[in-house]
């Protein structure tokens, strides 16, 4: 068996001569599929190109020659348009066993067993396959697998240049995709957006493949590689990096990569055989795509993903191509689009101009989608295959409710977008205006309006929308974008940040929430394995009392940054009684430390507890005499009560906030905690909502805690009802529950003229 090296090379020798005849274009395509089949000893090569939108049979060696031109696959449509449509390489020992298979029975190709193709892309975009066979049952080797990529790396020169396809599938989207198009994707994030699609990575075209000069290719990268290192150790240095400095230990991790030499002799290898240095990095590129399908680990994956932004950092590089849109700025209102994105890199980008996200792939609980919904960003997901249906700069309409995403729209439904989105601002203005409005009921109650937050930046909130304090502060999201575990210094510097930025406004800490459906790379299960309910798993204050070291770490942040203040602290998804004493007693250590050390303590600390397991409101009789303050996580006791993973999109809309089961559920913790005057407060999604809200405020629960942009609405329909009123209603219709509770509490606010939408 040759060696990667040799046989790239020697196929790349012989199709340097191919390409440099005076043949014309389908000449060239037939010695080449030659060339392929007699170094790889292939009985079979054939190239497929993709013309008028259809996969056609352009060269073969082995197959029946009448089939050229006129054997034609959709995309998506047996195995080479499996690999065209996915963008991905196909190896099978059986052919016909793989449950994409179509047999054409004008190829003749009925006596060949094995089969493997690889796409021939051109930015991005698959233009072609090339595909070999055999008889006897096999799979091709990954020396054989090397090489086809590297011929389709050719050929994909080759067809540009013959313009062998249409010429707008050569700039990577298609001829007809030049009107309106609506796209229906999954809700990351709700909300509207109008703005040019801006992709995260501008598109490097790589015009050159075959190298003319292998030593001068690879002085080219050995400069990139260096002025490359150089760029990540000088960010790394910073002591704020990019927005606010939440993200600057992110660097660490490609800072990593960045020195990593079995990458850099992977490329090495690539311009050993032939390849210009564009294309070596691409060709390593593809491969790690290409294993990045086959990983399920989530944090394996999230790993090759830092690779790949590393790789295409290199190849704007050594291309000349430098930054990505963040470095370059955005020029106007900008809807992003990326295969992926992580927090860290969303944190880059001038949130005044970016009014929306798209994401290729994207999931309900990534990191980059908590980060996005506290910044009040609307994100789209699992939209595949973007650079073939969206052109840079085509206008798009963003509908973060519905999971749909307008191209290049028609006059008449832009016109349709801007009057839903002036409703919407008209209705904001009007809720802007209740900022310096105390939220006091018709008869006279108080009722607390706070915010949730888990940036430094958020803090300006507080005072834009008139919020009573921070309700809850998600200490994670520091954890979340950074590479390795924060510091205790940079903790002790974000929580001071924060509490001096709310002046006497409290802030609720809420201790490190990790595990479950917030994955940190740099914190696993002691066995490595995953889990198959991470929700109800190794998560929030199970993971700190079992890696104690990391609360202790956090707690004497807290109660340094809190000196000569009131802390309030709040340990996450308790379930008995005596893990919020445990965690209360790291709390009682690191205190004793300080104090010894004369260290400037806390005037109070404030202890409380999320209620998010149904089990903890079984014992809170118990747990009351301890507990300043209870705050119950609707999103997480919803889920657990009704057995339902809200990130499942089957499951997401099934089960209603307004059922008697939970109402019911939260009126009974309510009455356990009244007679010990412990404050309660909602700080879930449930709170945020006019009419959610109305029936908690039916409940007997005067705090709430929601998004900043829901404060507005919150205080604005709070000064419209009698709490006693509201509160004689639920309990008559909780002791004999209506057919549908949310229609007759929507009617009861309708005749009192309680908008709830």
């Amino acid at each position: 068996m040759l060696s990667a090296v040799k046989s790239a090379r020697q196929i790349l020798t012989s199709l340097h001569e191919v390409m440099a005849s005076r043949a014309g274009a389908q000449a060239k395509l037939n010695q080449i599929v030659e060339v392929i089949g007699e170094n790889l000893d292939s009985e079979v090569c054939s190239i497929y190109l993709l013309r008028e939108g259809m996969l056609e049979l352009f060269a073969t060696r082995g197959l029946n020659q009448a089939a050229v031109h006129v054997t034609r696959l959709a995309v998506g449509e047996g195995l080479v348009g499996t690999i065209a449509g996915n963008v991905e390489t196909l190896n099978l020992a059986e052919a016909a066993a793989h449950p994409d298979f179509a047999f054409r029975p004008e190829t003749g190709e009925e006596k060949f067993h094995s089969f493997a193709g690889v796409p021939i892309v051109r930015r991005e975009r698959a233009v072609g396959v090339v595909a070999v066979q055999h008889v006897e049952p096999r799979r091709y080797e990954e020396v054989e697998i090397e090489a086809l990529q590297t011929v389709a790396m050719v050929l994909s020169e080759l067809i540009a240049n013959a313009e062998l396809i249409d010429g707008d599938e050569v700039l990577g989207v298609p001829a007809h995709l030049t009107g309106p198009d609506r796209l229906k994707g999954l809700t990351l994030v709700k909300g509207l957006a109008s703005g040019v699609a801006v992709f995260h990575q501008p598109r490097v075209t790589i015009e050159h493949v075959v190298a003319e000069d292998t030593e001068a290719e690879r002085q080219r990268v050995y400069l990139a590689f260096d002025k490359m290192r150089e760029q990540i150790d000088r960010m790394a240095s910073q002591a704020e990096f990019g927005v606010g400095g939440e993200h600057e230990e992110v660097l660490e991790t490609y800072r990593m990569f960045a020195y990593d030499e079995g990458w850099s002799r992977r490329i090495n290898e690539a311009i050993d055989s032939g390849l210009t240095a564009e294309a070596a990095i691409e060709r390593v590129q593809q491969r790690t795509r290409m294993r990045m399908r086959q990983i399920d680990d989530p944090l394996l994956a999230d790993r090759m993903h830092d690779l790949e932004d590393l790789s295409n950092r290199l190849l704007r590089i050594v291309s000349g191509q430098l930054g990505t849109a963040a470095s370059m700025g955005l020029k106007g209102d900008a809807i992003l689009i990326a295969r992926n994105l992580g927090p860290a890199e969303l944190l880059e980008y001038d949130r005044r101009r970016l009014k929306g996200v798209i994401l290729e792939e994207g999931s309900l609980t990534s990191h980059v989608v908590i980060v996005a919904r506290a910044m009040g960003i609307p994100v789209i997901g699992r939209l595949r295959a973007l650079r073939g249906k969206v052109r840079e700069g085509d206008q798009l309409l963003l509908d973060g409710d519905q999971g749909v995403v307008d191209v290049r729209p028609a006059p008449s439904l832009v016109e349709a977008f801007e009057a839903r989105f002036a409703r919407n601002r008209e209705r904001q203005a009007q809720y802007a205006k209740m900022r310096d409005v105390e939220p006091f009921t018709r008869d006279g109650t108080r009722i607390s309006v706070m915010m949730n937050a888990g940036l430094r930046d958020d803090t300006p909130m507080l005072g834009l929308t008139g919020a009573d304090g921070i309700g809850l502060f998600r200490t994670e999201f520091q954890f979340l974008v950074s590479a390795t575990l924060p510091s205790r210094e940079r903790q002790t510097r974000l929580y001071r940040d924060v509490m001096e930025a709310a002046g006497d406004r409290p802030v609720v800490f809420r201790t490190v929430d990790i595990g479950g459906d917030k994955v940190l790379p740099y914190l696993r299960h002691n066995d490595g394995e995953a889990e198959e309910n991470p929700a109800m798993g190794w998560r929030a204050l199970r993971v700190a009392l079992e890696r104690d070291g990391l609360l202790k770490v956090q707690a004497r942040a807290l109660l340094e940054a809190a000196g000569g203040r009131t802390l309030h602290v709040m340990f996450p998804m308790v379930t008995e009684p005596w893990e919020f004493d445990a965690a209360k007693a790291v709390f009682d250590g690191q205190l004793a430390f300080l104090r010894k050390q004369k260290k400037l303590l806390p005037e109070a600390i404030r202890y409380g507890a999320m209620l998010e397991v149904p089990a903890l409101a079984e014992t809170l009789d118990l747990l009351a005499p301890r507990l300043s303050f209870l705050s119950i996580g609707t999103n997480d006791l919803t889920q657990f009560l009704f057995a339902a993973d809200r990130a499942n999109p089957k499951l997401a809309e099934r089960y209603d906030w307004l059922s008697p089961a939970i109402l019911r559920f939260l009126r009974r913790v309510v009455n356990t905690l009244a007679p010990f005057g412990t404050d309660v407060t909602v700080c879930g999604e449930m709170g945020g909502r006019r009419l959610e809200a109305l029936a908690l405020l039916g409940l007997g629960i005067t705090r709430l805690s929601i998004t900043p942009a829901a404060v507005g609405p919150v205080k604005e329909l709070v000064r419209k009802v009698d709490v006693n009123e509201i509160r004689t209603a639920m309990s008559g219709w909780l002791s004999e529950p209506p057919e549908d509770l949310r229609a007759t509490l929507s009617e009861w606010a309708a005749e009192r003229g309680i908008e709830c939408d």
